[in-house]
């Protein structure tokens, strides 16, 4: 007897996640530079992330805004690679810092 070949049920090719999202508390740790316990625990906190079936997923731009008002600044903060130039954002820093300096000069005496 010829054994007839099963048919294998193909499953359905899974969404992927997009690439503007980090999936997984690994690639959100590694975002923010920090290990994936203190990602975690900056969720229970408040910061924005998202499960989607059995990951988490969280967007670089709200992770940015997130940390940024976490640190009492008005606009979001940028979180650097190895490869980046960072002179734009030193001369953004620079400038915020002398503002803050000429607004608090009038409150001392």
């Amino acid at each position: 007897m010829k054994k007839q070949k099963s048919k294998k049920s193909r499953l359905a090719p899974r969404p992927e996640a997009p690439k503007d999202r980090l999936k997984g508390w690994t690639q959100i740790g590694q975002f923010l530079g920090q290990p994936v316990a203190v990602a975690q625990r900056w969720a229970r906190s408040g910061m924005p992330v998202k499960r989607e079936g059995r990951f988490m997923t969280a967007s670089p731009e709200e992770l940015s805004q997130y940390l940024g008002r976490e640190a009492g600044l008005d606009v979001p903060v940028h979180i650097t690679t190895e490869n980046m130039d960072l002179s734009a954002d030193l001369k953004r820093a620079l400038s915020y810092a002398r503002a803050g300096n000429k607004n608090n000069k009038g409150l001392r005496k």
